[in-house]
């Protein structure tokens, strides 16, 4: 199988951005494209270089799927803007389970793809994986980290536990029962992250208040089981919950129908979901995939090599990849969101430490 010099694509894409007039993509419309395009076929935009061939890039979901609403999405819409900006022919391969990892790599290995990006920390060993047997094509997985330092693959990773901390604080501040929850996919590191740092978001406004608040939560046992996601968020808002936060991708479906079903608050998560329930979702936190990943793009544009061999950490300080979805200002009170810049900026100047453990929230103390 004949691959693709990476090397001889970048030179070429220097020439096209010199003569190409890409179009922008805002990347909102990108459930609805997927739906009316083949997985299979590449989303092509802008001139030929002068080879007549173009960077190819695949990407690899995991059970979310490309329409989850959340974390795979994002990615997606970060690659069809790249697409748009940059003429990058973008596919996907989707999975609907675990089984499907390798044999989706391995499609998009023989459509001679230059560069393959996978999506969530599940995928994290059959990618390593194919990143050794193939070592002339660069992968990108996001969401986990190079841990071997393999040369041809990128770690892109999320200070998650940073938006879980204001969107708590937020919740804290915004429930009137002193009761929220949490609920997660699939039980990890990661995940775990999300938890604590919207618990540690909620002492946080639990100190200023002056009150006890109560955290209750649960865990779906994946990212995909809408219904579990839903049954679980229902008996927590039975509890007395008039807040619940997920970190559980398509679970989290369940969850936002839920809180409609029950008048109470969702908190979406990695992708503003405000327009899945407009007056149920109090707000999201964001962790941009469609940003973080455009931003490795479009250094390739601008004649960077591939940041092979490491890991990328993207959070507040590093701006526009994690924070608050821009439509809080619809349904959280304006006395809450002025609250959110200083909180922020101590969180950029390391006054407070986001724990992202249970053995770091343990020693977390409000300030």
């Amino acid at each position: 199988m004949k691959k693709r010099s990476l090397l001889l694509a970048l030179t070429m894409l220097s020439i096209f951005v010199l003569t190409a007039c890409g179009g922008a993509s805002n990347g909102n419309n990108a459930k609805n494209e997927a739906a009316n395009n083949n997985n299979n076929a590449a989303a092509n935009a802008g001139e030929e270089k002068a080879d007549g061939e173009k960077l190819k890039i695949g990407f690899v979901t995991d059970e979310g799927g490309i329409n989850d609403q959340s974390f795979n999405q994002g990615v997606w819409e970060g690659l069809k803007k790249a697409n748009a900006d940059f003429g990058y022919e973008v596919s996907y391969q989707e999975s609907k389970e675990a089984s499907d990892y390798e044999k989706n790599i391995e499609t998009l290995l023989d459509a001679e793809n230059d560069i393959i990006v996978a999506a969530g920390f599940n995928l994290e060993e059959a990618i390593t994986e194919a990143a050794k047997n193939n070592p002339d094509v660069q992968f990108l997985i996001v969401d986990a980290a190079n841990k071997e330092g393999i040369e041809n693959l990128t770690g892109l990773e999320f200070k998650a536990e940073e938006p879980s901390f204001l969107v708590g604080y937020i919740a804290g501040l915004t429930t009137e029962t002193n009761k929220v929850g949490f609920v997660g996919g699939q039980e990890s590191t990661l995940i775990k992250a999300f938890e604590v740092g919207y618990h540690a978001g909620v002492d946080q406004a639990a100190k200023e208040k002056g009150e006890k608040i109560e955290f209750i939560s649960q865990y779906v046992g994946n990212f995909s089981d809408a219904a579990k996601g839903k049954s679980i968020a229902t008996n927590m808002y039975q509890q007395g919950a008039d807040v619940v936060f997920h970190a559980s991708g398509g679970a989290g479906d369940g969850v936002i129908e839920a809180a409609k079903d029950m008048d109470k608050w969702a908190i979406g998560v990695d992708r503003d979901q405000s327009s899945i329930a407009p007056d149920n979702v109090l707000t999201s936190a964001m962790k941009r995939a469609d940003s973080a990943v455009y931003k490795v793009l479009e250094n390739l544009s601008k004649g960077e090599e591939f940041p092979g061999g490491e890991n990328l950490s993207f959070g507040l300080k590093e701006g526009d990849t994690v924070d608050i979805a821009p439509t809080s200002d619809k349904n959280v009170k304006p006395e809450i969101l002025e609250k959110i810049e200083p909180l922020k900026q101590r969180i950029i100047k390391g006054e407070i430490k986001v724990p992202t453990t249970e053995e770091e929230y343990s020693a977390f103390e409000a300030k």
